[in-house]
């Protein structure tokens, strides 16, 4: 499970559990991801392998916690405190990041809209799995700047008012 927040203000929010990712890519870098909650995830934490011996290894679709089992999962949260225009998001299961390294992923979803990074990423997965994947699930949001704001008129405004102290005084 994976999902995340992005709040007006620019913050985002997420919490994730079992071995779906989040990641945020800014300027086509891999700034972050979320950490497996998976049997290969705590020997690369305790240094015993590496990432890419940990893709490939044959219990790489353990978990150690997760939704639906009798104990709580065990839920991380992260925040980013200020997401920039054309940061990226990219929330998705196993059966998509498994077929890719983060930094083929955090080149896709820089250089494609949201759309066609989804097409592409779920036609190539398909592909490199020969049939044999497992589910896939992902959601990208590409962080857009915001159009000034503009002023809205007041009704004062809009009959044709000219400005005064403290407003506007209808024109005669």
């Amino acid at each position: 499970m994976a999902a995340f927040l992005i709040n007006p203000r620019g913050d985002c929010h997420w919490v994730h559990a079992g071995d779906s990712r989040i990641y945020h890519v800014q300027n086509g870098q891999l700034i972050k991801r979320t950490s497996d909650h998976s049997y290969v995830q705590t020997l690369v934490d305790r240094g015993e392998l590496t990432e890419a011996e940990a893709h490939s290894h044959p219990h790489s679709n353990i978990l150690v916690g997760c939704l639906g089992t009798e104990a709580d999962p065990p839920a991380a949260t992260h925040v980013i405190t200020t997401l920039q225009p054309g940061d990226v998001i990219l929330a998705c299961s196993d059966g998509v990041w498994h077929y890719f390294a983060p930094t083929e992923l955090a080149s896709v979803v820089n250089s494609l809209t949201p759309r066609e990074a989804t097409e592409f990423l779920i036609d190539k997965a398909r592909a490199r799995a020969r049939g044999a994947g497992d589910n896939l699930s992902l959601v990208i949001v590409k962080i857009e700047a915001l159009e000034e704001e503009k002023k809205v008129p007041t009704l004062d405004e809009m009959a044709g008012g000219v400005p005064s102290v403290g407003g506007y005084v209808p024109r005669r």
